[in-house]
């Protein structure tokens, strides 16, 4: 049954073949990226702030995403790369002085113009648009075209007049290929910071740990500066400071200062503890020599009383 009535199937209508490419809009396109925000999808209003891979976003977005940390947070593709807000640069932008605005257009009965935009390059004049290619300087974030950094070669901001290398001008809105090159340096960058932070706290570990050790090693040379307290049997504090010099009158070898101290201290132990045992002995034959003398004078009395 079927194909009643004479109708004739064509080959395109039986077989399935590729489908069609769909075309993007090149215009669409080029003020999706230009005029609105990679983040939120609003109109750029400044401050207009830019990423490492040279995308344009509204500062306050970038904030409002940053700030977000709760847990049903959606992934954005377009900030991902974005950790901190110092991983953004807030642009440095020149108005277009022919740029109406959207003043013209409220009713929506006039023609918006494409070609027109809101930014030009204050070396140049071409309209920052998408049709030429722009870049600007992490350093400073003042934007140029590609044009007038290649005309008019130099290593100082042509505003502003601050250093800049090659590595530190990103395109805005690149091709795959300079997203990729941005990419490759922007780890690059983030992979040498961390190993010169994690320098920075070995140094400061080491540093430390060196002055631990002076102040050890400081101690008891402070100890043994000369003056040494000890304690006699009785119970006297003496201070006595000792020096070694030699036979002209010439200072002590600094080398020698240490083994001087030690013998000294000996001898001043040697010496207490002669004196307290000539003290004791003192007082032994004193104490014996009154004891005998008590003996005697009641020795006496008893005699006499027995006579």
């Amino acid at each position: 049954m079927g194909c009643d009535g004479g109708t004739i199937p064509k080959r395109h209508e039986l077989v399935k073949g590729p489908r069609k490419v769909e075309k993007v809009d090149k215009n669409a396109e080029l003020v999706a990226r230009w005029f609105y925000c990679a983040l939120s999808q609003e109109k750029l209003r400044r401050p207009i702030v830019a990423c490492e891979l040279g995308r344009l976003y509204n500062k306050d977005a970038i904030i409002e995403f940053l700030l977000d940390k709760s847990a049903d947070k959606t992934p954005m593709e377009a900030a991902s790369h974005i950790k901190s807000i110092k991983n953004v640069t807030e642009l440095n932008l020149v108005d277009n002085p022919a740029w109406s605005g959207d003043k013209e257009s409220i009713k929506g009965d006039k023609y918006d113009d494409i070609q027109s935009a809101c930014f030009i390059c204050p070396v140049v004049g071409l309209e920052m648009n998408g049709r030429h290619r722009f870049c600007f300087l992490r350093n400073c974030g003042c934007v140029f075209s590609e044009r007038a950094l290649k005309e008019i070669k130099s290593e100082v901001c042509h505003k502003c007049g601050v250093a800049f290398q090659e590595e530190d001008v990103i395109i805005l809105n690149g091709s795959k290929e300079d997203v990729e090159v941005l990419k490759k340096r922007m780890e690059d960058r983030r992979l040498k910071s961390k190993l010169e932070k994690k320098s920075k706290k070995c140094k400061s570990a080491e540093s430390a740990a060196q002055q631990d050790t002076a102040e050890d090693s400081a101690g008891p040379s402070k100890t043994n500066d000369g003056k040494d307290c000890l304690n006699s049997s009785s119970g006297e504090k003496r201070q006595i400071i000792f020096t070694k010099s030699s036979d002209n009158g010439n200072s002590s070898i600094p080398g020698k200062v240490n083994k001087a101290s030690s013998t000294a201290t000996k001898r001043s132990i040697a010496d207490s503890k002669e004196k307290s045992e000539a003290y004791k002995s003192i007082f032994t034959t004193h104490s014996s020599a009154k004891r005998s003398k008590e003996e005697c004078s009641n020795w006496v009395t008893h005699t006499a009383y027995y006579f």
